[in-house]
């Protein structure tokens, strides 16, 4: 990496890691519930849904998100309990009121796919309080019970809590960008859009969330090579550049790359 390129990266990211940036983006579920009022729990849980719908159209997702946190209020609650007390409640009790069956609630995915989804998280945080807790664990356990010659990372240790969530990505081969941007939200610190909520977790340690938007620009770039796969491998190839704009911090890159898209349409 050039050092024209490495400053330019670190504008871009000046530019758009701003406080307007959620507006139109899913990281705008962060603050749908307030930690001091609501609870950590229900920011975590919440801002996880919204990442795992958070692919195909923002037009359509964004919608179905806000469907999921409405509908929580509506069941009969104590008064006395906050909006986010409320959310928690709505998924230990297995989201009563949301529908069933195998019709589908968004793309491939049908609502008993979201219920499982919605049971998971409740027996999470039924067990461990809060869902950054329970990935910390984990974490520990995989790596304690190591079988494997590469570590378990924070992403690995997120996704093998939710063995019957068919909407939460598995594999360690693949980008797993869903899993990759609630791990920017939850573990990146000092931003104006990401929360910081998991500081036991290195952001370091983080690999860039990977899609095509984030390839293209990659490539135009020179930082990955045209027809490489969305793989973790290539995440990580991504990421390990990226650090030499952000050596503790190359998920800020993602507002770089985010940021380039825009300007070019400018």
């Amino acid at each position: 990496m050039t050092e024209e390129l490495k400053l330019h990266l670190i504008e871009l990211a000046d530019k758009y890691e701003n406080t307007s940036f959620p507006d139109s983006d899913p990281s705008q579920f962060l603050r749908w519930f307030d930690i001091k009022n609501d609870g950590v729990t229900a920011v975590e849980c919440a801002s996880f849904i919204a990442a795992m719908l958070a692919f195909g159209n923002r037009k359509q997702f964004i919608p179905k998100i806000k469907q999921i946190l409405q509908m929580s209020q509506e069941m009969p609650t104590d008064p006395a309990l906050s909006k986010g007390q409320v959310f928690i409640e709505w998924l230990k009790s297995n989201s009563p009121n949301f529908g069933t069956g195998k019709k589908k609630f968004y793309r491939f995915y049908s609502y008993d796919d979201m219920r499982d989804l919605f049971s998971e998280l409740g027996e999470i945080v039924t067990k461990y309080v809060s869902l950054g807790e329970a990935v910390r664990q984990q974490l520990d356990f995989l790596n304690c019970n190591l079988s494997e010659k590469k570590p378990f990372n924070v992403a690995d240790a997120l996704s093998s809590l939710f063995p019957k969530s068919a909407i939460v990505p598995k594999g360690r081969s693949s980008a797993n960008k869903r899993i990759h941007m609630y791990l920017r939200w939850m573990v990146r610190m000092n931003s104006p859009v990401d929360l910081g909520l998991w500081k036991w977790a290195n952001p370091a340690e983080l690999l860039i969330p990977l899609d095509v938007h984030v390839m293209q620009e990659a490539v135009k770039l020179g930082l990955l090579s045209h027809g490489v796969n969305a793989s973790r491998k290539t995440a990580e190839k991504l990421t390990e550049k990226l650090r030499i704009a952000f050596p503790k911090d190359p998920c800020r890159a993602d507002y770089s790359l985010f940021g380039l898209g825009v300007d070019e349409k400018v």
